[in-house]
């Protein structure tokens, strides 16, 4: 997801190129250890892809109450665009996930993050962008939230219901805010063809593979 402000925001390597495949969840079981609920807020931080396309599932998750798109994994001094395009500032395009565990449970966003909202078995990319800011890596928030990823990876890997194994990471670090102009980018641009081609058929994968879940 690479473009110039002067243009703002023609794309680049988010490319068009590829012809159209329809997005699918994959049918994944839920997660056998999971996060007790405590308190009516807790934060998920997630990397997968450009950050828009996470922000566009997550926020129509109930009990979700809010998603902020920003980098993750690299000092502050780096966490902006124009640092992070440059593919050497450690981070990740990431998002900060608000909920509310009496709704939505730390593993059921796991269970979304792995079956819809992007692909773990891709290593530093995710569909037509290419680099480590597009890693597949979770940045747990607590130490129940690692002991749970890191459960729940091995029994997806136990499961066999991806084509290849799961290359997810998780890492320690620091989430930052990205920009003003990144933040609900899919709602207040969705005929962006970007949004149109990798992003609109993930959340109309999400709906159709958890219609309880969905709002």
């Amino acid at each position: 997801m690479r473009y110039s402000l002067a243009l703002l925001f023609p794309l680049t390597a988010c490319s068009l190129a590829a012809p159209a495949e329809a997005e699918h969840a994959v049918a994944i079981p839920a997660i056998q250890q999971d996060v007790p609920a405590a308190g009516s807020r807790a934060t998920a931080v997630f990397a997968g892809g450009c950050f828009w396309g996470l922000e566009a599932v997550f926020e129509r998750v109930k009990g979700v109450t809010d998603v902020t798109n920003g980098y993750a994994g690299g000092t502050q001094a780096t966490a902006r665009y124009d640092a992070v395009a440059t593919e050497r500032t450690g981070h990740a395009e990431a998002v900060r996930i608000t909920y509310d565990p009496r709704v939505v449970s730390y593993g059921t966003l796991l269970r979304v993050y792995f079956s819809v909202a992007h692909d773990p078995t891709q290593r530093n990319r995710q569909g037509p962008d290419r680099g480590p800011s597009y890693r597949s890596a979770i940045f747990p928030q607590t130490p129940a939230q690692r002991t749970a990823a890191a459960a729940y990876i091995r029994q997806l890997d136990a499961a066999r219901r991806f084509d290849g194994p799961i290359v997810t990471t998780l890492e320690r670090g620091q989430f930052y805010p990205a920009e003003g102009y990144h933040q609900d980018f899919a709602r207040r641009n969705p005929r962006y063809p970007y949004i149109v081609r990798w992003d609109a058929p993930k959340v109309v994968a999400f709906r159709a593979a958890f219609p309880t879940l969905a709002r």
